[in-house]
Order: C-alpha cells, then structure tokens, then sequence
C-alpha cells in the first residue's frame, strides 16, 4: 500500500470561484449516475476538497473520490458502532474533546503513549470512527478538524510504522482537506528520528500543518493561545481545565453519536450492528473505478478519462 512515496503536486494552485465552479462540475460529471445517489459526497464542498487536495486537478480528484467510495463500501465505516471499538478506548488514546478550537473546529486529542492494543486492525478502525463521529459532529459551515497529540508516556516501544503509515493513508486518501491543524505536544528527541521515517509518507499540504509544540517555550505557548481557549484544555495538554478522560462518560456520548449516525442512516441500531447498511442496496462503484489513459495531464484535462458506476449503494452519510 505505501510501496510509493505521495508525489508532491507542485505549488498550490489559487483558482477564481468561477474556475472552481468549472472543475467540480467536470468531477461530478465524470463520476456519473452515482453522484445523484451519493449527494453528500458529490456536493460542492466534497468535491472542492478532493479537487484542492489534488491541486485542482480533475483527473486526479475524480480518481480520488471514486476510490473513496469504493472504501466506503468495502469498509462501511458508518456502521462502526461503540460497542465495537469500546476497548481500544479504554485509555483514552483518541477522543474528541468537548470544547472547539477558536476557529470552531473539532478537536481530536490522540495519546500514542496510551497504546492498550497490538491490533493494527482494531487501532485503523478506532481512528475511523473517531473520524466519522467528528466530522459527523460538525458546524455546518466547518470542514476541517484539529489534532491533539500528545506525547505522554511515548517511548519508543509505542512505534508502530505501519500503524503510522496506514493513518497517513487513511486521512489523506479517504479524508483530504479534513485536516486544519495539528498540534505534536512535548515529542521527546527519539520522536524526531521516528517522524523523519514518517515525513516521506506525508502529502507536502498535510506536513504543512504539523506545529511542534513545547511546555516550556514561549512560542509554542502563543500557538497554543492562539488556537485554543486555555481555560477549556485540559491542565494535561497545557491548558487549565483539570478535568481529564472520563471512559464511561466518553462511551455515553458515542452511543449518542451512534445514534445520529442511525439517524443519518435511517435504519436501525440492530442493522447498523449487522454491519447491514448497505446490503441489498443497487448501486456499486465498479471494480475498475476510473479508466484512465497513460498520458497524464498536469493542468487537469479529462478527455481521456472516464467513470464508471455499476451496482451497490454508498450510504449518504455527512461527507
């Protein structure tokens, strides 16, 4: 899966709303048939997401977002449920925070130091459902997210790369733009030879967004202020809430959130535990997905580039 570094897509394009409005339009026509059965994932805003995260490039983005749907199939990670992931949170490794950032964004505080499981599987699943219920969590004119990492109790018994690098696939590929900022808090100096394995598997936008982030030094406390309320983080996180992870008030909340998710879903708590929700549907992004020609295109021409969309349903749930 990550035999290949992600290719740096060169500097980033600024395109007038005109242009954007052009090139979503390419994208949605492309995908086809599916984009009305899918409207959240063919809306606007989601298709603008994949578009930035390729650098507006039409081929690349429409690629992107059919393989994100066809993941969205085979790993429905809708019908991820508490009761499911329950002990990989145990100790508190993610959680959503109850407080915002000052720009109104979820915060998701992640504690690799509290590592409580060797399953590469059940960590990927946790991490999703973690994702799913911030953005599920949302403004509706918000977009993107903050992650907390807080590095605690980190030595380097808690490396895991391909853990690191199945995280980095997850959130790039399946989740672009959705990343606003994220905080390394305290990374002891062993961090910085892990990170320079890590960094090769990091979209250049992505690694943009990494602040470094110490207790005892002046500039990092003002990107801290700058970005979080001190009296709402947590004393842990250099903030000056005492409160900290609460398990069993943490697993009321996702069974609330499970809820909505039902909801969204229009189905019911025992289908959603079935893993049913997309059974039985009719429609399916073909195994081919995009046929795509060998010429590339730089500037996001899509004569040569087709979508096609057969057989099972992707359950419409918030992009």
């Amino acid at each position: 899966m990550f035999s290949k570094k992600p290719q740096a897509s060169g500097s980033e394009k600024t395109l007038r709303l005109e242009e954007q409005k052009v090139k979503i339009k390419e994208v949605r026509r492309l995908i086809g048939p599916v984009s009305d059965k899918v409207p959240n994932y063919c809306s606007d805003a989601c298709i603008s997401r994949y578009l930035r995260a390729r650098n507006w490039n039409v081929r690349k983005a429409t690629k992107m977002l059919i393989e994100t749907l066809k993941w969205r199939i085979e790993y429905k990670p809708e019908t991820i449920h508490w009761e499911e992931i329950a002990h990989e949170a145990e100790t508190g490794k993610i959680y959503r925070a109850k407080y915002l950032d000052k720009h109104g964004r979820t915060v998701l505080v992640m504690r690799p130091g509290f590592k409580n499981t060797n399953s590469v599987r059940g960590q990927i699943r946790y991490l999703v459902y973690c994702m799913e219920k911030a953005i599920l969590n949302m403004a509706p004119d918000q977009e993107q997210m903050v992650w907390f990492i807080d590095f605690q109790g980190w030595n380097s018994a808690c490396v895991s790369l391909k853990v690191a690098r199945e995280t980095a696939h997850v959130l790039q590929d399946h989740y672009p733009e959705r990343l606003g900022l994220a905080i390394l808090y305290n990374p002891p100096k062993i961090f910085e030879a892990f990170f320079a394995v890590v960094k090769p598997f990091l979209e250049p936008k992505t690694y943009k967004k990494v602040k470094f982030v110490y207790s005892d030094d002046k500039e990092s406390q003002r990107i801290m202020e700058e970005h979080f309320d001190m009296d709402n983080l947590e004393s842990s996180l250099g903030g000056h809430n005492p409160d900290g992870f609460d398990y069993i008030e943490y697993g009321e909340r996702m069974r609330q959130d499970d809820a909505k998710t039902v909801s969204a879903l229009g189905c019911s708590a025992d289908s959603l535990s079935a893993n049913s929700v997309v059974q039985g549907s009719d429609t399916l992004i073909s195994e081919s997905g995009l046929e795509l020609s060998d010429e590339s295109s730089s500037d996001g021409d899509t004569d040569e580039l087709s979508a096609t969309v057969e057989a099972e349903e992707v359950p419409n749930l918030k992009a």
